[in-house]
């Protein structure tokens, strides 16, 4: 007869399984805890070192002098903004792999970025607008005109919307729009200077202000975003079995798609395009969480934007007295994440 581990009753979850539930909170507290750790780097690290004693006197008020001039105008508005791009980088790429069941998906697959280059190069050199407020609601309604047009692509025909025809789709228009985005930026010298200090992708030089304009799309596309979990869930099973437990897969693609383009749209606007970061973390998360969307989002929405925050406060300090931008940091980290996963995962089939 065949035998069994003692103390194992047919039926019951995997041991592994078990694990991660077990340790679900405390790692999300201890991802928590991280992230105030990369909020009080960024406030206290940077060119000029202030201690944390003047950092916290700076914030409540108690302080004055350069030190606190230093934190309260620059680096504040500078960690809010990472906080609010790593959330929406962290949740668009969980979501697009999800949505695509492509576990090397990124928030550029739907050619949000494309999409968001492409209006701010037309808007610089065809409307002479130059300022940050203007361009980054150049910047948004790009971000939203590409995303409808890759899904009106990508359902047209018979089956509806499939993962490879909204990736191909965003592929094909994102290669369009490059092409046309490098053709104005050789054409305009004024364009090409506004657009390379923006394609660098950097939380430098930004004021609340900024902030305050996109923070709607934030906050919209976080509680769409949070909201998915469990029709993601249903969806990865298939869509025929997601359908029989009673999720909408159009409204779940659709809604997901409205998410992504409001946090991906609203990152890219205003700090420009930083990569890797939407691509590595739902990894990092699922290592722990496993595949449950109900905690790879929040966690994804914790642990996303305090390692943009680390990555920024590691630029300031490695050329000091310069900065080396948060981009640059994220894809020189993120690199050689891609080439493990390509080496030790299968991609999605086709």
């Amino acid at each position: 007869m065949p035998t069994r581990s003692p103390g194992v009753r047919p039926g019951s979850p995997p041991v592994r399984s078990t694990r991660r539930r077990r340790w679900r909170g405390p790692a999300l507290a201890l991802s928590v805890a991280v992230l105030l750790l990369a909020v009080g780097l960024s406030l206290a690290i940077g060119s000029r070192p202030i201690a944390p004693g003047v950092v916290w006197d700076s914030l409540t008020g108690a302080a004055q002098g350069q030190d606190a001039l230093v934190v309260r105008e620059l680096r504040v508005p500078r960690t809010i903004l990472g906080i609010a791009v790593g959330i929406a980088l962290g949740l668009s790429g969980a979501l697009m792999q999800a949505l695509t069941r492509n576990p090397l998906a990124d928030p550029g697959l739907l050619g949000v970025n494309s999409g968001a280059a492409a209006a701010m190069v037309t808007a610089v050199a065809v409307a002479g607008v130059t300022s940050p407020m203007g361009l980054v609601w150049f910047s948004m309604v790009g971000a939203a005109v590409v995303s409808v047009v890759v899904y009106v692509i990508g359902t047209s025909g018979r089956g509806g919307a499939t993962p490879v025809r909204l990736a191909l789709a965003g592929t094909a228009i994102a290669a369009a729009l490059g092409a046309y985005t490098t053709g104005m930026i050789l054409l305009d010298s004024r364009t090409f200077d506004r657009f390379r200090y923006w394609q660098v992708g950097s939380l430098v030089g930004q004021d609340l202000s900024l902030v305050a304009q996109v923070a709607p799309f934030f906050v919209v596309g976080t509680l769409l975003a949070l909201s998915q979990g469990r029709a993601l869930n249903a969806l990865a099973l298939g869509e025929d079995s997601g359908r029989a437990l009673g999720a909408n897969v159009a409204r779940t693609r659709v809604l997901t798609a409205v998410a992504v383009t409001l946090l991906c749209g609203a990152a890219t606007a205003a700090a420009g395009p930083i990569w890797f970061l939407g691509l590595a973390v739902p990894h990092m998360v699922r290592a722990v969480t496993g595949p449950d969307q109900r905690w790879v989002l929040p966690f994804s929405l914790v642990l996303a934007p305090a390692l943009l925050l680390l990555g920024d406060v590691l630029g300031r300090v490695v050329v000091r007295p310069g900065e080396l931008e948060v981009s640059i940091v994220t894809a020189v980290l993120g690199a050689p994440v891609l080439i493990a996963l390509v080496r030790r995962k299968r991609l999605a089939q086709l």
